[in-house]
Formats: C-alpha cells, sequence, structure tokens
C-alpha cells in the first residue's frame, strides 16, 4: 500500500482536475502515479507542462528508452513498470531493446548515444566530459536536443523519487529493477 494516499479522481484537488481530466482523456485512466502527484495542485502542473512540452520534442521512443534506463539506475519498479508498458504499446518497442534501454543502451546507434548519456547524467549527477558532448553532436543532436536529453532524465528522476518515496502502488504490469535486464 502506497506511503502517501492517492485520491481518486473526485477527492483530488479541485486545481488539479483539470489536469487530471486531460490525462484521463488522453489515456482513458489516470495513473496513480498522476493522482499521487495531484495532491500538490503546484507539483503535478509543473510536472505536466514539462512533460507536455518535451513531449513535443525527443520522439517518443527516444523518450521512452531515457525513462527505462533511469528508472533502473534509481531502483524505481513503479516507473520501470509504466515505461516498459509504454514503451511497448505507445512506442512500440521490442522487449529486446526494452532489455538494452534498461542497461542504458539501444539498439538504434543514433539512439545508443542518448540512452547512454542520459544513464550517465544520472549515474554521474551530471558530471560528463567533453567527449559525451561531442559524442551526442556527432550522432547528429543539436545543442537543444542534448539540453532536452537532460531534461527527459530530469523528469523522471522526479518521477522515480516521487514513487519511490510514495511507494507508490503500481497500476501497470509489475517490472521489477531487481531482475536484471
Amino acid at each position: 500500500m502506497s506511503r502517501l494516499p492517492i485520491p481518486d479522481l473526485d477527492s483530488a484537488p479541485e486545481a488539479s482536475k483539470p489536469i487530471l481530466n486531460a490525462v484521463h482523456k488522453q489515456l482513458g485512466t489516470v495513473p496513480n502515479m498522476f493522482r499521487l502527484v495531484a495532491t500538490s495542485p503546484a507539483a503535478l502542473e509543473g510536472f505536466a507542462g514539462n512533460n507536455g512540452a518535451l513531449a513535443k520534442t525527443l520522439d517518443v521512443k527516444t523518450r521512452e528508452r531515457i525513462a527505462l534506463a533511469v528508472a533502473q539506475i534509481n531502483g524505481c519498479d513503479y516507473c520501470l513498470s509504466a515505461h516498459t508498458y509504454l514503451g511497448l504499446n505507445l512506442a512500440k518497442l521490442t522487449p529486446e531493446e526494452i532489455d538494452r534501454n534498461r542497461r542504458g543502451q539501444s539498439g538504434d546507434a543514433k539512439a545508443d548515444v542518448a540512452v547512454r548519456f542520459a544513464a550517465k547524467v544520472v549515474r554521474e549527477r551530471g558530471q560528463v566530459s567533453d567527449i559525451d558532448i561531442a559524442e551526442l553532436r556527432d550522432a547528429g543532436y543539436s545543442d537543444g536536443q542534448i539540453v532536452e536529453i537532460v531534461a527527459v532524465a530530469a523528469e523522471n528522476v522526479f518521477t522515480n523519487l516521487i514513487n519511490i518515496v510514495a511507494q507508490t502502488d503500481i497500476d501497470f504490469p509489475v517490472v521489477s529493477a531487481a531482475e536484471a535486464a
């Protein structure tokens, strides 16, 4: 059971309801993580705004690959479960690709550079080298996209931490970070 209460849609703060309704309209459901974050309308607004803006930049496959790598590094079963589901069903990643992503890699050469970089950013707390940046540029990423890769990684660190702190009940098919990819 979650350590922090997860409100249902009716008992969520009024200021959070428009965002929760938009999530419901888009997904057909409102995952526990969104309802948990909704207990703070400010946090939900910030998360939803960041998430919406980043959805317009890097492609969905790259964002999901990064999310999987970050969730594995941080040991977040909720996010690993959610992004495995989204990776398979939304981004149409293969199970083999998801396994590579959990290891901070990709079978796609360009995506591999981004996923390895995002994983290093998280593991090393941003302490990357000039060579790491050069590899991204050589792979065709613009400076703006480098910022977006860091932003996607940071957004996923936020969701990992909130779900680990809350021990959010997993409402996706369960995937455990403890089970090696």
